[in-house]
């Protein structure tokens, strides 16, 4: 998924500031399902949550930069999933991350539901 890092995405110095290659992540995530046709949540008392997040910053991206958010699943369990994350700035890898996410249903560690593991399956 590609975004463009606008003025709201920096600090006073027009460098992307940290806590957003995160969200940058978040918005890949739940743009895969969207792309779908599926909603990350079912329901409100459902979804995936973060379970442990382990994040490398290597470059800085600025102001301006178009940058590329690649996916791919690193473990797919029956209720949880190791996903790796990276951000590049053409040829130049800026950030990497590794997020366990675990799916819940009504406050409880719970199966992923089949249509969601297919869906998921495709990021492998």
């Amino acid at each position: 998924m590609k975004i463009r890092v606008y003025y709201e995405d920096t600090d006073a110095g027009g460098i992307v500031y940290h806590t957003n290659y995160i969200k940058f992540c978040e918005r890949a995530r739940s743009e895969h399902f969207f792309s779908q046709g599926i909603k990350p949540l079912e329901g409100e008392a459902s979804g995936f949550i973060v379970s442990h997040l382990q994040a490398d910053f290597l470059f800085s991206a600025a102001l301006g930069d178009l940058l590329e958010v690649k996916s791919h699943i690193v473990t797919l369990k029956r209720s949880s999933m190791i996903l790796q994350q990276s951000i590049w700035k053409e040829e130049q890898k800026v950030f990497s991350m590794e997020i366990k996410l675990a799916f819940i249903a009504e406050g409880k560690v719970s199966r992923i539901p089949e249509h969601f593991i297919e869906l998921l399956e495709n990021m492998i």
